[in-house]
């Protein structure tokens, strides 16, 4: 790390205390776009990173409302508009206890350059409450949903900042909140993107993350003259992008033996079918369950409970070809990404965001794992809002089919900028600074093209 990275590392820390996410972020795109400053003065003396890393806007605000026994709980909202260098704020709304203002700032920094690699115009931002939807009832989570759009309906709109769905949100939450931004603008727009597909959503939006995110470990193989038939995944989570990821590794022939909630996991030696993967998303989207029931249902499946006090996470410790973290924020320490190396995994495909650790990728790295970061493997959740936003200002509705063939050929685009970038910078076949490279450079030529502003 240059003398230059290592005081702007070392100046964020010190400016925004307490948020570890956001400092982890910071320094994993400073590192690798150091060359790149070193290879053009003109961003260092335009001040390019460090107006990268601060947000262009924080909306932090108070969420009243009344649960059904007629008590008001108070809850915390927030918006982070990070960067709209190449387009209005675009990214998700995430409702869940562990939600602060750090995680948000990693989340919409990340989400700044994983819009960049699109190749869409979209900024970046995220926001989201520390709001807890499990164990409401639907018109508390409705009322909810009401007060905080009540908020945050005056700091955005389709050519400001177009926010989406993430943990916690998914279509009730979406349908509540876009109908509140309706009622109070009186206007039918594309404001929110993971719409209903009756009132202008796009198709294939809800698997477009775990699809993508199977899409870009695919093209890393291809490389290798390898493809996803006959080999053995560990999945992570058993939510919206878990599901998908599943799903689409079924499709093309591979077989996946673990999922996951935040209670703990299940292992099926067996694998998945297209049976049991409905069986999970009747439990998790429409009875809203957990994953314990899964090994109820199936003998052939082991439930093992999370275990605060073990150095690693079992999940991640059998036999594999590859594995797909799907669920949340540093799920991968380093002795986990140790066990999935011994165990024999040579792809790592992140559907959720920045879910290993920085020892952990070193680990990966240094054993000749194809590692793709987040910002990059799961940016087709992002490419399909954006297609989406394309559909509504055109009044248009795209097939299935068109929607899945414009997002697989983004993630085989996001690939190739992401090799191109790390070969150009000398760091041929590191997915990570790649994909951190291909986005700073687009986000960072429009900066110099619009001034200090």
């Amino acid at each position: 790390m240059s003398d230059y990275i290592q005081e702007l590392v070392e100046g964020v820390k010190a400016k925004n205390p307490a948020e570890p996410e956001f400092h982890q972020a910071v320094e994993e795109v400073a590192e690798s776009v150091g060359p790149v400053l070193d290879k053009h003065p003109e961003y260092r003396q335009s001040k390019i990173l460090e107006r990268i890393i601060e947000p262009e806007r924080v909306i932090m605000f108070r969420v009243p409302w009344v649960d059904d026994q007629g008590d008001v709980q108070v809850n915390r909202g927030f918006r982070i508009e990070m960067n709209s260098a190449i387009g209005p704020y675009k990214g998700g709304l995430r409702f869940h206890p562990s939600v602060n203002l750090g995680i948000l700032k990693f989340l919409a920094f990340e989400q700044v350059f994983k819009n960049s690699l699109t190749t869409l115009p979209m900024g970046g931002g995220k926001g989201g409450s520390d709001f807890d939807p499990k164990g409401k009832s639907d018109n508390e989570v409705m009322r909810f949903c009401q007060s905080f759009m009540t908020e945050l309906a005056r700091h955005i709109g389709p050519d400001t900042d177009v926010p989406a769905g993430d943990i916690g949100v998914g279509g009730r939450e979406i349908g509540y909140l876009f109908g509140q931004y309706k009622r109070l603008r009186n206007e039918f727009t594309g404001v929110l993107t993971g719409k209903g597909l009756d009132w202008g959503g796009s198709k294939i939006r809800t698997e477009a993350t775990g699809y993508g995110s199977v899409y870009f470990a695919a093209e890393m193989l291809k490389t290798r003259d390898l493809t996803l038939e006959d080999k053995t995944c560990l999945v992570s989570g058993a939510g919206n992008v878990a599901q998908f990821t599943i799903e689409k590794i079924l499709q093309l022939g591979g077989k996946v033996i673990t999922f996951s909630d935040s209670n703990g996991y299940i292992h099926d030696p067996e694998g998945l079918n297209e049976e049991k993967l409905e069986y999970l998303k009747t439990l998790k989207n429409i009875r809203r369950g957990r994953v314990k029931e899964y090994a109820e249902k199936y003998s052939s499946a082991t439930y093992t409970p999370l275990d605060y006090d073990k150095d690693h996470n079992p999940l991640w410790d059998h036999k594999a070809d590859c594995a797909f973290p799907s669920a949340t924020q540093n799920e991968i320490s380093g002795k986990d990404a140790q066990n999935l190396v011994d165990n024999g995994v040579k792809v790592v495909s992140e559907g959720a965001n920045m879910p290993t650790t920085p020892e952990g990728i070193e680990i990966f790295q240094n054993s000749d794992v194809l590692f793709a970061p987040g910002k990059a493997a799961n940016a087709g959740g992002v490419a399909v809002s954006g297609l989406e936003m394309s559909q509504n200002s055109m009044r248009l509705s795209w097939s299935r089919d068109e929607v899945d063939s414009r997002l697989h050929n983004i993630m085989k685009e996001i690939h190739k900028s992401c090799l191109q970038a790390a070969e150009k910078y000398s760091t041929a076949g590191n997915y990570v600074d790649g994909a951190n490279i291909a986005g700073f450079l687009k986000v960072a030529d429009a900066m110099l093209d619009q001034g200090v502003v």
